[in-house]
């Protein structure tokens, strides 16, 4: 059984280089992101030639395509929105962006493009302004991380139009939802019934620093699986009829 595994791996590796990834898309990846050569760690060891699926960062199944790609503090500060490599992923489940330098650019909509996600992490990304409404078209999400480290007159991400009600509405599967730093600037009855009626799988929300105000609405009590809230540095009222 193995040596007919081994065997199917190596047809794949003859046909497409492995990981169900043209070679030119490979490179491509590459040769598309901006990043320090000198500060990454994975990338800059990336090598054509090599079963990709060997290379740090890379994640394949058992039957060949690339379902995860980790490519947090590496120092990338462009080239996503332009990256063929990286949209011919079709079957990637998991994109890790987290502690990049994009430099207070705004998150690009063509991630949304990658439909089978189910983990997008871009917390402390560099990235800023307006978080694209196509990113709520991402269906299959199950965590979400946009959290950011915010320092007074920095850019924040933010949540107005579309607003967090609107961005939660199509994201029935998100769990675990990491949104700290994103000035939301919403009243209690606003983003807890947002949440509550969105979001009904939801057991991990962290809202930190986020200009949330008012007491928090009841209707936060349907969240039924939530097992992990934080929101501090928030204007909020306690409200002991919410979890009491």
């Amino acid at each position: 059984m193995a040596f007919l595994h081994n065997l199917f791996h190596k047809f794949l590796w003859l046909q497409y280089g492995f990981g169900i990834w043209p070679m030119s898309n490979q490179s491509g990846l590459k040769k598309s992101l901006i990043f320090n050569s000198s500060s990454s760690v994975r990338l800059v060891q990336w090598s054509q030639g090599i079963d990709c699926c060997t290379w740090s960062g890379v994640e394949c199944d058992v039957a060949g395509p690339v379902i995860g790609l980790d490519l947090s503090e590496e120092s990338i500060s462009g080239g996503i929105e332009n990256s063929t490599g990286l949209f011919s992923l079709q079957h990637l489940q998991s994109l890790n962006l987290a502690y990049d330098q994009f430099k207070a650019s705004q998150i690009p909509s063509v991630l949304a493009n990658l439909t089978n996600l189910t983990y997008l992490n871009l917390s402390n990304g560099g990235f800023a302004g307006q978080i694209p409404f196509e990113i709520s078209s991402m269906t299959r999400l199950v965590t979400l991380d946009l959290s950011t480290f915010s320092f007074i007159g920095s850019a924040r991400l933010k949540l107005e139009n579309p607003n967090l009600n609107l961005f939660v509405q199509n994201l029935p599967e998100l769990r675990n939802l990491y949104l700290d730093g994103v000035n939301i600037s919403a009243q209690g009855n606003e983003w807890c019934q947002a949440l509550s009626s969105s979001l009904p799988n939801l057991q991990v929300l962290s809202l930190s620093s986020c200009f949330l105000s008012g007491p928090i609405n009841p209707s936060l009590a349907n969240l039924r699986s939530l097992s992990v809230i934080r929101l501090d540095d928030n204007n909020l009222v306690s409200n002991s009829r919410v979890f009491g």
